[in-house]
């Protein structure tokens, strides 16, 4: 029996932290058209059911394109049981306006809800919410003689909180006769032994959203055999579009040229990087106060060569006063005084050396 195990779609997500309004209205309906490709992979996979524990959804309210989309895939496939768990980010507006009919969508609420898959497989799932989430697991009720799936969605801990619904204690579902943890919330694939015979796992989110979500995404592909009660695990990538984050050392640099000529080259080491991709270049290194830098300019240069470039500062500023010190200018007798006061750390001098000589030039005052 084959089963997939995903999480973290966040359907509906607005996506303008990064992106322009264009690209931010055409990376929505990409999310949403992943979810037509999961179904798509779970029927050419001759998979049986897929978990989606939680957060399917980015927020309370859910558009009519993204309901609809979801719920037309799911009728599509009436082999494939779709057990959806709500996340921390949804509200009932979805499973509230579900139609009659769709037999092969289960859901879940804040009580332990059982379903059978066959005789040898029973998924079990809950709500998180402060009310239960403290005794959640003593109350789950599992058959040994099965092969149990568990989905949660929330941050894994050693221990239990009294104020976070959304934390969930370990210790509580080990030495259990849980033999799959699916969990939800954490964006990044991690897994881990849950003794004394099962695993626990987030998939991740099936696509990143924002650079804080950079690397390899997809979901977790379960093959059970269920004569012995085991099964085989495969972390499958399925992201179209990848987030890198490039550090470029432009130590030395002096202009902008010179930063994007050094950009050029480590992007052009970076084999894995692909026109489809969100690029966020990371300056870094140390620069003399005085260097002339635009980030703007410097990312509009590789504009066409990716889907999306930004550019970030987090160069160090080089300690070199003695140069500026000695000039009889106002800039100099400026210099002067801000390396001569006591109360400031020698990165406050730079960081108000720079600034100063900056206004002094005329120029804008870079942050």
């Amino acid at each position: 029996m084959k089963i997939i195990h995903c999480a973290d779609l966040h359907l509906d997500s607005r996506l303008t932290a990064n992106l322009p309004p264009a690209k931010a209205k055409q990376r929505q309906d990409e999310l949403l058209h992943n979810f037509i490709r999961l179904a798509e992979d779970a029927g050419t996979k001759g998979v049986q059911a897929v978990l989606i524990a939680g957060d399917l959804f980015d927020s309370r309210s859910v558009s009519a394109t993204a309901r609809n989309t979801v719920l037309d895939t799911i009728r599509k496939y009436p082999a494939i049981t779709f057990f959806y768990l709500q996340g921390n980010h949804e509200g009932d507006s979805f499973l509230s306006d579900i139609p009659a009919g769709i037999s092969n969508l289960k859901t879940f609420g804040d009580t332990w809800t059982s379903y059978d898959l066959g005789d040898a497989v029973t998924v079990n799932g809950v709500v998180l919410t402060p009310e239960n989430s403290t005794n959640v697991s003593s109350l789950l009720q599992e058959d040994p003689s099965k092969f149990n799936i568990v989905m949660l969605h929330g941050v894994l801990s050693e221990y239990e909180s009294k104020d976070r619904a959304e934390i969930i204690n370990l210790r509580g579902f080990q030495n259990r006769a849980i033999d799959y943890l699916a969990l939800g919330h954490i964006h990044q694939h991690q897994e881990g032994d849950l003794p004394p015979r099962g695993r626990w796992c987030y998939p991740g989110c099936l696509e990143g959203r924002g650079f804080d979500e950079t690397g390899e995404h997809g979901y977790v592909l379960i093959d059970i055999d269920t004569a012995m009660r085991r099964a085989q695990y495969e972390f499958v990538p399925f992201a179209r579009r990848h987030l890198y984050e490039v550090e470029v050392d432009v130590t030395g640099c002096e202009s902008t040229i010179q930063m994007i000529g050094r950009a050029k080259e480590t992007l052009e080491k970076n084999t894995s990087l692909s026109e489809m991709d969100e690029i966020k270049i990371v300056l870094t290194g140390r620069l003399d106060v005085l260097r002339e830098m635009n980030l703007d300019l410097i990312a509009k240069n590789f504009e066409h060569s990716y889907y999306f470039v930004k550019c970030e500062d987090r160069t160090r500023l080089a300690y070199n006063y003695a140069e500026y010190a000695k000039e009889a200018t106002l800039k100099g007798e400026f210099v002067r005084a801000v390396n001569g006061a006591e109360d400031l750390t020698d990165q406050e001098k730079a960081e108000i050396i720079r600034c100063g000589i900056q206004a002094l030039n005329g120029e804008d005052i870079e942050e």
